[in-house]
């Protein structure tokens, strides 16, 4: 496909452009295979490069033959053009819905972005590997294995090339597991709580069927390896009762009770993707119209369910918590196909359990792990965020509802985080829109066959650059060893202002605060390395006192008689 047979206008002369909070502006818009570029002749400091990828919609309104776009972006933002140019500005509209939704991978912005100057340090895709969780894991325990039974992407397409598994576990039971799990998505191990030496294991869910007579006898043996030397395990299916009588007339289903006698099964009510659009929609809707009164404004939060869709897989994070570490039993998570509620909940529960997972690296280590490599599908689901009037298969907003699941938890315990929310909202961006591959296809096998490693740049290689994630680390941060309890009380949970507020004019005033914070804290640092320097020379000064002192009151030798 070349990319000029969607650019009908290359350039649009005479655009005036407006974004919030300023005047319009006079200049001209050109169009590339991936950008919007405006440029003001007589305000050189007033330049727009938009990635395309990053428009959600564009809202339309005609004024006799002047047309005037609002660019709604993936990111909250808005931009509004005037054009008078009727033909030209029908042409961007097609331009920007044509290349706005690419499907070829290959021709997506992350292929042709070369980064001015090298960047220094680790390779973001050489970072994370199953090699180096199970090497972690090993440092633990020796129940376990590194399974290459996937090696082709042979039996679960969506899973990567190697699983860490039971060590008595063959792969050939694991391939018959495999067929008896939704997606061939058959359990594996994705954390290891040392304190309680407990496991905790994802998968898809069970193909029961209706009549739950539907066994396979390798994956019960897969599910109980997990339990070791406990009596008892917790199955947590992250649907609701009816959700899962549903899926059982459909061919899935929820382990029988008769053939997994040893684990205890508890159903939650974590809603599918395709329910979370319509609820982000409402609450963007919410989030943009300033002439609302207040009682209007909290009435649409609050009937837009967002702030319901984040207690409860918060909700169940902390259960899954509670059974690994105060019960100290083995838990597997499932919903239906295991790609979304699923990923939530496993993730949430080890920021919640494992300190590592509240530093900068093991955050992205977290993300690369379970979301990544777990097979979430970031092309379907990042298509659009949803609060657009077009809709595509596949979409919905699940990780940026883990994202807010995670300041939840940030903004409860502010000193626990190396970074603050900043870090996250760079992640739900580029999970979106970006110019580096990290959120590219819908799972390993998609990545290996388009070359992403050796095409594009990974994100991790950006933000790991100093220059960069300085900007993004928590100057109030202090290592915390704790199990992390959140409040999912509904007052406890707040609407994220940083994020879907982040436009508003108010609530611009959040990087003066974190530059303060960070300025006070290098004054703190640099306070505390005086005072050990202080401290040293007042230790070097009393050992010579000392000496001194015994100088003077050591008895001094009579002079000895002169020989005559």
């Amino acid at each position: 496909m070349e990319f000029a047979e969607y650019i009908k206008s290359p350039s649009i002369d005479n655009v005036l452009l407006k974004r919030r909070n300023t005047p319009y502006i006079e200049g001209t818009l050109c169009i590339t295979g991936h950008h919007l570029i405006f440029s003001s002749r007589t305000q050189r400091s007033e330049e727009l490069f938009l990635l395309i990828s990053g428009v959600e919609h564009v809202e339309k309104k005609f004024v006799g033959q002047e047309a005037i776009l609002t660019i709604c972006c993936k990111n909250f933002d808005l931009v509004k053009m005037r054009i008078n140019d009727m033909e030209k500005a029908l042409n961007l509209i097609s331009t920007i819905d044509a290349l706005s939704t690419l499907e070829n991978q290959t021709l997506k912005y992350p292929f042709f972005y070369r980064h001015v100057g090298a960047l220094s340090g680790e390779d973001g895709w050489d970072m994370f590997s199953n090699d180096l969780d199970f090497a972690k894991v090993c440092s633990s325990t020796q129940s376990w294995r590194i399974s290459h039974v996937n090696i082709n992407y042979e039996v679960c397409a969506s899973y990567p090339t190697s699983v860490i598994v039971p060590l008595g576990v063959s792969d050939d039971e694991l391939k018959a597991s495999a067929q008896f799990r939704h997606g061939a998505r058959f359990p594996v191990l994705c954390y290891f709580h040392k304190a309680t030496q407990s496991v905790l294991m994802r998968s898809g869910e069970p193909l029961c069927g209706s009549m739950s007579n539907k066994r396979c006898k390798e994956d019960e043996k897969l599910v109980n390896s997990a339990l070791g030397s406990m009596k008892k395990g917790m199955i947590v299916d992250t649907r609701s009762t009816p959700a899962v009588m549903n899926s059982r007339s459909k061919g899935g289903g929820l382990e029988p009770e008769s053939n997994y006698p040893q684990w205890k099964r508890s159903n939650h009510n974590i809603e599918k993707h395709t329910v979370l659009i319509d609820s982000v929609c409402k609450l963007m809707e919410a989030c943009f119209d300033q002439n609302l009164s207040m009682n209007a404004y909290l009435s649409r939060l609050e009937s837009c369910g967002w702030m319901d869709q984040i207690q409860a897989v918060l909700g169940t994070a902390c259960y899954v918590a509670h059974c690994l570490h105060t019960d100290g039993i083995p838990v597997l998570v499932h919903d239906g196909a295991g790609l979304d509620a699923t990923l939530q909940v496993t993730s949430l529960s080890q920021v919640i359990l494992d300190p590592d997972c509240r530093t900068v690296r093991g955050f992205q280590s977290l993300v690369d792990r379970e979301w990544i490599r777990g097979g979430h599908p970031f092309s379907n689901r990042c298509t659009r965020v949803g609060f657009s009037s077009t809709k595509y298969k596949g979409q919905g907003p699940v990780f940026l509802l883990f994202l807010d699941c995670v300041w939840q938890i940030y903004q409860q315990f502010p000193c626990s985080f190396e970074f603050h929310d900043s870090f996250l909202i760079c992640l739900f961006e580029h999970a979106y829109y970006s110019q580096f591959g990290t959120f590219l296809c819908n799972n390993e096998k998609n990545r290996v066959t388009v070359k992403l490693k050796e095409k594009t740049i990974s994100l991790w290689s950006y933000l790991n650059q100093d220059e960069i994630l300085e900007d993004m680390l928590n100057p109030m941060y202090e290592r915390n060893e704790s199990v992390l309890w959140p409040s999912v009380a509904p007052q406890s949970l707040v609407l994220w202002p940083g994020l879907y507020l982040k436009w508003q004019k108010q609530q611009r005033n959040g990087d003066s605060f974190w530059l303060e914070a960070r300025r006070v804290q290098d004054l703190n640092k640099d306070l505390k390395l005086q005072a050990a320097a202080l401290r040293e020379e007042f230790t070097a000064l009393q050992a010579e006192v000392l000496e001194l002192r015994k100088l003077n009151t050591e008895p001094k030798k009579p002079p000895e008689a002169a020989v005559s």
